[in-house]
């Protein structure tokens, strides 16, 4: 008993250890925010804010356009997702359900795909676009950011796909339902916390994305927020540290609160799913 009491405090102290690991950066970035300039030059750096200024924000806007920036990152990240799951779906689900030699080299393909640095595909990329003249316009960056998050899209589909049982597809079939019947009104409400999950990897993989954003787009107006944030970087390499921290903590939200709001509905989805109506 002793022992066991004593594994599973270790496993609650480690994986508290961890989430400090991962909530320091953003808290400080919080803290950094909101900090006077007065106390970002200190020497002695303290957790929270003495004097709290809201003067950072005011000024990331006045030097940047935060606004159009995060309105084009916002439309390249949800149509890049949406495309991304329309053209997964099917495909997971042929791949599951038909696991034929082909399919099991197509997931290999997939897999091995993840693998590639950006930096091998961006000029073959480059020339692709420039050919269909979709350079310096989101709807390239759409396709380039739809490309790149289709592999690992399709591989989580599959694997929702594969815990959806095939006896409630054959139930359908004997009550009379035909393939279309079927997919719409059982396979897909089972699939639907798998989409929706598929669908937010692709949105925030998507809105962080800062590589190709770079190479791709170069008219001002066009450019996503990542791209805008460097703008904060002078040429010597001296950072507006306020507002940089201002403005890059405004660039985390959307993607703090997509997935707040998501995170119940996948559980919902999950326990809806598994009930028959």
């Amino acid at each position: 008993m002793k022992s066991g009491k004593g594994a599973r405090a270790g496993q609650y102290l480690a994986l508290l250890a961890y989430l400090v690991f991962l909530a320091f950066p953003f808290l400080w970035l919080i803290s950094t925010a909101f900090k006077p300039a007065r106390e970002l030059a200190s020497l002695h750096p303290t957790w929270i804010p003495k004097d709290p200024t809201l003067a950072n924000f005011r000024q990331a806007f006045d030097e940047q356009p935060l606004l159009r920036a995060g309105l084009n990152s916002l439309i390249a990240a949800l149509g890049a997702a949406v495309i991304a799951v329309l053209i997964a779906t099917p495909m997971a689900y042929v791949m599951a359900r038909h696991r034929t030699l082909l399919a099991k080299a197509a997931t290999g393909w997939v897999v091995v795909s993840q693998a590639f640095p950006f930096v091998l595909v961006i000029i073959p990329l480059f020339l692709v676009l420039k050919n269909l003249r979709l350079i310096d316009s989101l709807p390239g960056l759409i396709m380039v950011y739809v490309v790149w998050a289709l592999p690992f899209a399709l591989w989580m589909l599959v694997g929702y796909v594969r815990a959806v049982p095939t006896e409630l597809e054959e139930a359908a079939a004997v009550d009379g339902a035909g393939r279309a019947r079927t997919l719409i009104s059982v396979t897909a409400p089972l699939l639907a916390p798998g989409i929706v999950a598929t669908a937010l990897f692709a949105f925030i993989s998507a809105w962080n994305e800062f590589f190709f954003a770079l190479v791709l787009l170069k008219t001002p107006e066009k450019q996503t927020l990542p791209v805008v944030l460097t703008h904060f970087i002078g040429a010597e390499g001296v950072a507006d540290l306020g507002p940089l921290a201002a403005a890059a903590f405004l660039a985390t939200l959307p993607s703090l609160v997509i997935f707040a709001i998501i995170q119940k509905r996948i559980t919902g989805g999950m326990l809806a799913g598994a009930v028959k109506s």
